[in-house]
Parts: structure tokens; sequence; C-alpha cells
């Protein structure tokens, strides 16, 4: 009986000391963890289409102005406010460059499924031309894991499946910091990437072990400190709208 007056006491005691701690002031100046300035500058957040006012719009559903194809003028074809690849005829790249970025675009594959695995509905979205996000129908649709929908492809598998169903439209936030590389060429800082799949985190921050490859490990080489943005043409119909870049 004894024993547990003495714990009542200690415990009674504890609680004491930390209202002591909530209700007596903190003594110091508050000003000086303070910062003024600084002050963050004023961005309009836009909203379900429409791009943050201090970003790069890519594609706002008229034209592919902002794109090229390896012979020019992006060849995909633009309607009803999305642009689709044409199969067969390549990649496209923004004529813009950019390293650190904040990259939204929304996607839809088709909604007459064909294929099955990596045949189906398959495009990506690679950073600097190299490092690239998987898109992919993986909407029941097994396949290998690092390459399925959100996958840093052949590097990092997504945290979850949010794959919607064909046909639907669905969202990637990707957060891009670009490596950095020494005056001699060799690594200094490796890339890395935070992708949020239909508003999920599905990739927290990894670190890339180097470029995108479909054989063998990936590995870094020298490259400059901005460079394109890249949509693939996988040789199925995907489309892609709402596309804007925020550099960072």
């Amino acid at each position: 009986m004894r024993r547990n007056r003495s714990r009542t006491a200690w415990l009674t005691v504890g609680l004491l000391a930390v209202a002591v701690r909530l209700v007596v002031p903190q003594a110091g100046d508050p000003k000086l963890t303070e910062v003024w300035e600084p002050v963050p500058a004023v961005v309009d957040p836009g909203g379900p289409g429409k791009a943050p006012s201090d970003a790069v719009v890519l594609f706002d559903g008229r034209d592919l102005s902002e794109w090229r194809g390896k012979d020019g003028d992006a060849p995909w074809t633009v309607g009803d406010g999305a642009m689709t690849v044409a199969a067969g005829t390549g990649d496209i790249v923004t004529r813009r460059a950019f390293g650190d970025a904040q990259v939204h675009l929304e996607w839809r594959t088709p909604s007459v499924v064909r294929g099955v695995s990596q045949e189906r509905g398959n495009s990506g979205v690679f950073l600097m031309e190299r490092y690239e996000v998987q898109v992919l129908d993986s909407y029941e649709n097994p396949t290998y894991a690092n390459g399925q929908a959100a996958s840093v492809y052949k590097q990092f598998m997504p945290l979850v499946n949010v794959a919607r169903p064909p046909g639907v439209w669905q969202t990637y936030d990707i957060v891009f910091g670009a490596p950095r590389f020494k005056a001699d060429g060799a690594l200094d800082r490796p890339a890395t990437l935070t992708v949020l799949h239909n508003g999920v985190l599905v990739q927290n921050h990894v670190t890339l072990e180097g470029a995108t490859t479909y054989i063998g490990k990936p590995s870094y080489s020298r490259h400059a400190g901005k460079a394109p943005l890249m949509l693939q043409d996988h040789g199925n119909p995907v489309s892609f709208r709402n596309i804007w870049v925020r550099e960072l």
C-alpha cells in the first residue's frame, strides 16, 4: 500500500511540474527567433485545371507550341483539350530547359484496352530527357513492380498502386532535384524525386542511381544543369493535358 502511495505522489509531482512549465512564461526575448525578411513572394495557387501564377505552362489544351519533335514541330495530335501520342512519330521534348522543378501533368491511357503488361497504355515522363517516371495502365495489369505506373523506371517501385481504370484521367505531381557534377565531370550530388500519383505519395524523395536504362544498371554521366522535359512515344495512344512546371 505504501508503495502505491509513493508512486501516486511522484506522479502528482510530475504533473505539477508540467503544469508550471505551461503556465510560467519562458524567459528571454521571442523576437530573437522571428524572421521577417525576405518576405515570400505571393503566388496565386490556381485551381483545378489552372496552373499557379509563377508556373511555366507547357500545355493548356490548345497547341503544342512549347514542344518539338525530332524533326521540328511536335507531331502528336491535339483535340478536346488534350495532346495524344501519335504512335511511331517519336518522343517530344519541351523547347525550354529545366533543372530543379515541380512538374504537374495529367494523363490518360486508352479506354479500349489492348495488350498486357508493358504493352498496355505505356508512355513516360522523362526529367531532363533521361530520368523517367513511368506512365502505364496499371489497373489490374500485372507487370514488374519497378516498371508499373508511378515507378522510377527500373529503379524504384511505387509505395502503393493508386492507378485509376483505363480511360480515366490521372495526375502526377513531381518534385525533382537535378543532379550536380564537379568540374572534372564526377558526380557531386545525385538526382532526387518525389512523386504524388492521384494525390497520394508514391515516391518519397528517392535518390536516383543514374539515368533510366532498359538493360543494365543505371549510371550518371555529366550533362548540362538544365535540359528539356520529354514525353515518350511507346506506341500507345496515351493522352496528356494541363502540363506546367515551376522552376525551383
